[in-house]
């Protein structure tokens, strides 16, 4: 089959609501500072009431994996998007933020269930990011949400451990492995989160063992997975499945492992953390758009460098300036 897309993401789908605050709004609202806490649909619609009643609020499509195809298309790249939005007001606006953003995503909104994820982040004076997010239909995915055509179209699919928690989720993650696999195709997955991992580990190591071409996790969550306490035996353990790891470090930088060796990816030098929400996110777009292109695993882990160096250089989890230009830099 032709190939449409470069890489096809399958995640949840939100949409990050944020509006500037004061300190007394989170007092009086009960938001936690600095936190990321999970809420219920009636809690949603009632602090997104309020933080448009509070200030300028902003939209943005996104969540995890949509970021990163998002960056990925920013690299120029042909991306698209697999992910569950209802049919109301907040899911259309998602939908035409992907497309905004030049990110094919054509998922059918559903008329039954519950409403939207959105991800309600209150910004007080400091620059803290107290989020209160509701997950909605988004983190609903099934093997009936697969489109089949996408899958096998797609130069590789792009999974989101997020989207893992429920048993209908994790057999589609299994069933679109095979898709992708029967017509020829790489398939990559981002643990996401220690947490996520290790409330399914033996899921997710049958999952990497059986069905992932290149993993996608940070130090905490590889290690997590092979319940080791040393990177190098987390590495070694991949080495026997012919997964390839790309294992973010933080300032450290990355380390990229292929059947053949280990390159060691050094982090690009930032003048000013201002913003560390999607580096791992932006990291997954750089080395991605990179393969891509055909650059080696050491030349696509520093585009994902540069990518994650310029994400935590501002608010927000999109790219704002031209990655390839600040490649070359580099």
């Amino acid at each position: 089959m032709k190939t449409e897309f470069d890489v096809l993401g399958i995640g949840n789908v939100l949409m990050d609501i944020i509006a500037p605050v004061s300190d007394d709004f989170l007092t009086d609202n009960t938001v936690k500072k600095g936190s990321m806490t999970l809420i219920d649909e009636p809690r949603a619609l009632a602090l997104n009431t309020a933080l448009k009643k509070a200030g300028d609020v902003q939209e943005i499509a996104g969540g995890s994996a949509a970021n990163t195809i998002f960056g990925i298309g920013a690299l120029g790249l042909r991306a698209a998007y697999l992910g569950n939005v209802a049919d109301d007001g907040v899911g259309k606006r998602i939908s035409q933020g992907m497309a905004q953003g030049g990110v094919d995503f054509s998922s059918k909104p559903k008329t039954s269930g519950p409403a939207s994820g959105r991800c309600l982040i209150a910004v007080t004076p400091d620059g803290e990011r107290s989020m209160s997010t509701f997950l909605g239909t988004s983190c609903l995915f099934t093997p009936k949400d697969i489109v089949k055509s996408k899958v096998e179209s797609a130069a590789c699919v792009y999974l989101e451990g997020y989207l893992f928690d429920t048993e209908p989720a994790k057999a589609a993650f299994v069933k679109v492995a095979e898709i992708a696999r029967a017509a020829g195709r790489t398939v990559s997955l981002t643990l996401s989160d220690s947490f996520c991992v290790d409330r399914h580990r033996d899921s997710f190591r049958h999952l990497v063992d059986n069905h992932v071409d290149i993993l996608f996790a940070n130090t905490d969550e590889i290690l997590s997975l092979y319940e080791t306490d040393s990177l190098d035996k987390a590495l070694d353990k991949l080495t026997k499945t012919k997964t390839v790891a790309c294992v973010t470090r933080s300032e450290k930088g990355s380390i990229i492992q292929d059947s053949q060796r280990r390159y060691h990816v050094k982090a690009c030098h930032v003048d000013k953390v201002v913003d560390t929400t999607g580096a791992g996110d932006q990291y997954a777009a750089g080395v991605l758009a990179g393969r891509a292109m055909g650059l080696d695993w050491a030349d696509a882990g520093h585009l994902g460098s540069v990518a994650a160096a310029e994400v935590i250089s501002h608010y927000g989890a999109r790219p704002e300036k031209h990655i390839h230009e600040l490649a070359l830099e580099a």
